[in-house]
Order: C-alpha cells, then structure tokens, then sequence
C-alpha cells in the first residue's frame, strides 16, 4: 500500500516541477519582450534620413536645363515605418558628365515654391517675387529672400543620382538645417 501512495507524489511532482519551470520562464521571457518593444525607438538612429534616390542620371537633359523631382523617403516615427512618402522636391541640372547641381524647390524667404522659368533661364518665386539664377544664387538685389536657393549634397553612383535631402530655416540668412 506505501507503493501506491508514492507515485501519485511522484506524478504531481514531476507535474509541479514543469509548471514552476513554465512559468518561471513566462515570466522572465514576457518582460524582456516588452522592454525590448517598449525601448526599440531608442535604439534606432535619430536621423534616420540619409541619401535618398531621386532620379536616373539619363532622365537630366544634357543641356543642363534643370528638371523638378519629387523627393519620396521612408519616414520612422516610433514603431511606424512608411515608405515612399513625399518629403518635398529638388531641382536637379546637368553639371557634367557625372555632376549634378541639386536645388531644393523652396524659397528661403517664406517656404513657397519655386518655379523654373525656360525663357529666363533662371527660377522664380512667385509669393514675393524673388528670382534667383540658373546656380541658385540671387538675381535680383531688391529680392526679399535673405539667401539664394539652398543647394543639397548629391552623389551619382551607377547612374543614379541621391540625395541628402534637408530642408532649412526660412527668412534666416544662414543656411540652418531644421
């Protein structure tokens, strides 16, 4: 009869046992789980945006015109991640070769957007009417735009052009990445 008494011991043993070990690693995996998720923004770079690709070389016309190009990104906000979302627009123009001049289509005075304007080879905002020539720089000196075009880093690399794409502080003279 001793016999009889110990293996049900033995079973609820053997069943305690696993359930201690269960759940103690519930609850150690749980936690670290959810600080991992709740400290994974914190991880990341804060800049997340570095060269973006905006066009093919072979898209610029070899006269150095310059073309407008919508600049798209993928945007990182805490745990969202969305790509392809328009950031704003570049000008870009045929220096060389292998060359580009990227121009950023905002107006430095108030943030409008600069046209391009073919017969004076030069653009045009149309809000407070500053000009500005084919390089970016001012045209007019009655311009009300505290600076010129603000001209962004580019690469060209296996016939596409990237950019680092910025946008910076209005009315200011200094050229101030926001």
């Amino acid at each position: 009869m001793s016999d009889t008494n110990h293996a049900p011991d033995r079973r609820n043993f053997v069943t305690k046992a696993a359930a201690v070990v269960v759940g103690g690693l519930i609850s150690v995996v749980a936690p670290v789980a959810g600080l991992f998720t709740v400290f994974d923004p914190l991880r990341r770079k804060s800049d997340t945006r570095g060269l973006v690709r905006v066009a093919s070389l072979a898209s610029l016309p070899e006269s150095g015109e310059p073309r407008k190009f919508p600049v798209l990104d993928t945007l990182i906000d805490a745990w969202n991640k969305t790509e392809n979302v328009p950031v704003g627009s570049v000008y870009l123009q045929k220096t060389g070769d292998n060359t580009v001049r990227v121009l950023n289509s905002v107006c430095p005075h108030l943030g409008c957007s600069v046209g391009y304007n073919a017969s004076s080879h030069g653009y045009f905002c149309p809000c407070h009417r500053s000009s500005f020539a084919l390089d970016g720089a001012i045209a007019d000196p009655k311009s009300p735009s505290p600076r010129g075009m603000d001209e962004l880093e580019a690469i060209v690399k296996d016939g596409e052009v990237w950019v680092k794409f910025q946008n910076f502080r209005k009315g200011s003279p200094d050229k101030i990445p926001v």
